[in-house]
């Protein structure tokens, strides 16, 4: 993260449609889902709903009645990476994942109809990173931002920014931001002024066992507080609790593997 980090929204804010290329959805999908509800709803006070089903079980995650996430279960004999991915918002996903192979990038699910809620496809970058495209039609992705438990933000964690920029700049239509700085190599896309994801070329401090991958950030009322729940709920603590310009942060993964960031917005 960075300073020019910003918030998909603040103090509860709930959403009406997403301009494209916003994040507005993250999705995981792991082998145990009753045990990942049982993890989530725990850490985070998430209650669930059953959701569409074209890809197998599927519940949607909620705070309060509004939805946050969603997670779906992996047949028994596929063995992907676990890991959260975000889904950006399209005004036509079919054009969007045409766009993405025109790119350079890679298209592994759909586009597909997901009931009556939306339309997805399931993306990969030139680097390899999996992002997920979201045509809203019942459902417009997450309804409530800025509140403990709710995603606060999404970067992608890759070698170097130059080329992969260039990629979500042609999809999306992104304006960039770079950070000035000599040894920091980062950007942070912009969607009608706003600064909506980041991008964080890391070279060769990216884990060999990951490659390029998308970050999620999670709002916490107190890091140090989740970071200990998280552990003591058989999660792993990746990067212990520290303080940045955006707040106190630390890096962790749930008990399958998928990581995320924990993020205590200073208030």
């Amino acid at each position: 993260m960075t300073e020019a980090r910003g918030s998909a929204g603040r103090n509860g804010d709930t959403h009406a449609r997403y301009a494209p290329g916003t994040p507005c959805w993250v999705s995981l999908m792991v082998h145990g889902l009753a045990a990942t509800q049982d993890f989530y709803g725990s850490l985070f006070g998430w209650e669930f709903q059953p959701g569409p089903q074209q890809l197998g079980p599927y519940v949607r995650a909620l705070l309060d009645g509004h939805e946050v996430a969603g997670i779906g279960q992996l047949p028994p004999d596929r063995h992907l990476p676990i890991a959260w991915t975000p889904y950006l918002a399209s005004d036509d996903v079919d054009l969007t994942a045409e766009t993405v192979r025109l790119c350079g990038g890679t298209l592994g699910v759909g586009p597909l109809d997901a009931a009556e809620d939306g339309r997805l496809a399931i993306c990969s970058d030139p680097s390899g990173a999996v992002f997920g495209v979201w045509q809203p039609l019942a459902r417009l992705g997450m309804t409530i931002t800025g509140v403990p438990g709710a995603p606060a933000w999404n970067e992608l964690v890759t070698f170097e920014t130059a080329g992969v920029a260039k990629f979500y700049e042609a999809v999306f239509g992104y304006a960039e931001e770079a950070v000035a700085s000599a040894d920091f190599d980062y950007v942070t896309l912009h969607i009608g002024g706003r600064p909506v994801a980041g991008l964080h070329g890391v070279g060769d401090a990216l884990p060999r066992d990951r490659g390029p991958h998308w970050m999620t950030y999670f709002e916490v009322a107190d890091v140090d507080v989740a970071a200990g729940r998280l552990v003591d709920l058989g999660g792993h603590l990746l990067k212990p609790p520290r303080d940045s310009a955006h707040g106190r942060v630390a890096e962790v993964a749930d008990p399958e593997g998928a990581r995320f960031s924990l993020l205590q917005n200073p208030r």
